[in-house]
């Protein structure tokens, strides 16, 4: 198992919110995610909906993203609260992903997220992404 990644995106959400169209955010996110063999790729994503007040913030979760693509062992790793972390990682239970590849091969992949809490007026709805 490789040592902690971490997921990155390549656009800001808050860059892209002028440019809203059909797609969805959750779309925007894996369409500019890394793509590279020794990281997992996410292919869906549940965007967790969060309480008011949380705009800002950022918990970060920590997983395996499993040879089969599955999130797996996740646990929070920070969290401005017990209740936010939780919304969190129920949301990212539901991830799918192509898996890291060694040697051509899916391997499991230790994966550090940090998870940013934005802002209605950005999207129209609450949602938590980074």
């Amino acid at each position: 198992m490789k040592t902690a990644n971490k997921l990155a995106i390549l656009l800001s959400l808050v860059a892209l919110a002028p440019f809203a169209s059909a797609k969805s955010l959750e779309q925007d996110y894996i369409e500019t995610c890394r793509k590279d063999s020794g990281v997992p790729v996410p292919v869906s994503v549940v965007v967790p909906t969060v309480e008011s007040g949380y705009a800002g913030a950022t918990v970060e979760i920590e997983f395996t993203v499993d040879a089969t693509g599955l999130p797996t062992a996740l646990k929070v790793k920070s969290s401005p609260d017990a209740a936010l972390g939780e919304v969190v990682v129920d949301a990212v239970k539901q991830w799918r992903f192509t898996p890291a590849k060694r040697d051509g091969l899916p391997v499991a992949t230790r994966v550090v997220l940090p998870v940013r809490i934005l802002d209605e007026s950005l999207s129209g709805s609450r949602y938590a992404m980074k």
